[in-house]
């Protein structure tokens, strides 16, 4: 059983046409795991709908928190691409979830808006969180990132081990 902790981010926004604002409407996780025809069993619990430019490190802990009391082993945290590498250092930085193997996912464009890296994002840390070590990673365009050594290339719109140019 996979353990799916929803904490908000780009992969569950919409766009309000009344405010031209993007914004939390609710989780659109179960409908992309229905989309993706996923058969392996998982649990999904919404911790929170938060964009992660405001995140603070009481919602890291919150997350900490619920990893902890998850008894699930294997657990997939979709989160907002622009503070996942923070929230990753902060979860990998915990002596209790060692044992866990926690995968951090989300996307650059909404799941609604169409075209959007998220379902396949989703997919991608679904499979890695079956067969990755324990640990805290990064699954995001199409790579397993190990989440201490992992950073946003905001120029590109990647992650890439911390250090390395997208041109390298």
């Amino acid at each position: 059983m996979i353990h799916l902790l929803i904490t908000g981010g780009t992969l569950d926004k919409d766009y309000d046409a009344l405010t031209g604002e993007l914004t939390f409407p609710g989780t659109v996780v179960p409908l992309m795991l229905q989309q993706a025809n996923v058969t392996q069993p998982v649990t999904t619990t919404v911790l929170m709908q938060k964009d992660s430019l405001e995140m603070t490190d009481a919602d890291r802990l919150r997350i900490a928190d619920a990893l902890e009391a998850s008894e699930h082993g294997r657990i997939v945290i979709t989160h907002g691409t622009d503070t996942m590498a923070e929230t990753g250092r902060f979860l990998a930085a915990r002596p209790t979830l060692a044992q866990k193997t926690i995968v951090l996912t989300g996307a650059m464009r909404p799941h609604r808006l169409g075209h959007s890296d998220a379902l396949f994002n989703l997919g991608t840390a679904l499979m890695a969180v079956q067969l990755a070590s324990p640990g805290v990673w990064i699954a995001m365009n199409g790579r397993l990132l190990p989440a201490i050594g992992a950073t946003k290339d905001r120029s590109r719109g990647v992650f890439l081990p911390t250090g390395q140019s997208e041109r390298a």
